[in-house]
């Protein structure tokens, strides 16, 4: 199938590694013009040369900036003062009690995963209606539906993108501007191989143990079964950027594995 996003020009928010990366690589691939972003120089630079390795000929350019901060979204405008697709992958989580979760923290949870989504798509949203085409999709979670016992905060959160993501789609209307969410379930990112990886060896099991285990106990709702690779997330999130998913819009599309216990 022929994405049509040739030429196309992207910004993907948070895609040094994991899901947000995937994501680039796949839209690189497909011939768009990608931005990648990070908060460290040194972690864009290293993606930029894995997409090239990858990806012979990828239009790939990346900015380093904070873009949880007005400021470090700031400076990426500056740098980037317009796109066709505008995928709000950043985001942060952290497991912890409700009780010991402070206001600073509900604070930083909403600023970095809500707001930072919030100032991209007001930037460049404008921009993409008087052309009369763009993409502009929310990396949510199932956990917006699943709320966390164990990350309430962080839940709120992406029940939060949601709303943000189905009013924008009502905004834009007929402009042929699509904007859209999409709910990963348990996903092995880098961060989680890691998680995995320390898990088996304080219980003195194998990888492929523990990852049963986490099924077993932690997500028996799952009917995958295990965790999706970000590639998996990605060939949803680039179906969504492309000229072929012209006719949804104000969507919230899972690709959890099953986890969510729902039709709808």
């Amino acid at each position: 199938m022929e994405f049509e996003l040739r030429n196309r020009r992207a910004l993907v928010t948070g895609s040094t590694a994991g899901i947000g990366f995937a994501i680039a690589r796949g839209l690189a691939a497909e011939g768009a013009h990608v931005v990648i972003n990070g908060r460290k120089k040194d972690s864009v630079e290293k993606a930029l040369a894995r997409i090239r390795a990858e990806v012979p000929g990828a239009q790939v350019e990346g900015v380093a900036s904070d873009a949880t901060t007005a400021e470090g979204a700031q400076a990426l405008f500056s740098r980037v003062p317009s796109v066709d697709i505008l995928v709000n992958n950043l985001g942060i989580f952290e497991p912890k009690p409700f009780f010991e979760i402070p206001d600073a923290d509900w604070t930083r949870f909403f600023e970095a995963n809500v707001l930072s989504g919030v100032r991209f798509a007001r930037h460049y949203a404008p921009g993409m209606r008087e052309r009369a085409w763009g993409r502009i999709l929310f990396i949510s979670s199932e956990s917006a539906l699943n709320i966390p016992q164990e990350m309430i905060h962080y839940g709120m959160t992406k029940t939060a993108q949601l709303s943000v993501s189905r009013g924008l789609a009502i905004e834009l209307a007929q402009t042929g501007v699509t904007v859209n969410a999409v709910l990963p379930g348990p996903t092995k990112t880098e961060g989680v191989q890691e998680f995995l990886a320390s898990l088996a060896k304080s219980k003195g099991e194998t990888v492929e143990q523990a990852e049963a285990d986490f099924f077993r106990t932690a997500r028996p709702g799952s009917l995958l079964r295990r965790f999706a690779t970000p590639d998996e997330v990605a060939n949803l999130a680039i179906y969504l950027c492309s000229a072929r998913a012209s006719a949804t819009t104000g969507a919230a599309l899972r690709v959890d594995g099953g986890l969510v216990n729902s039709i709808s």
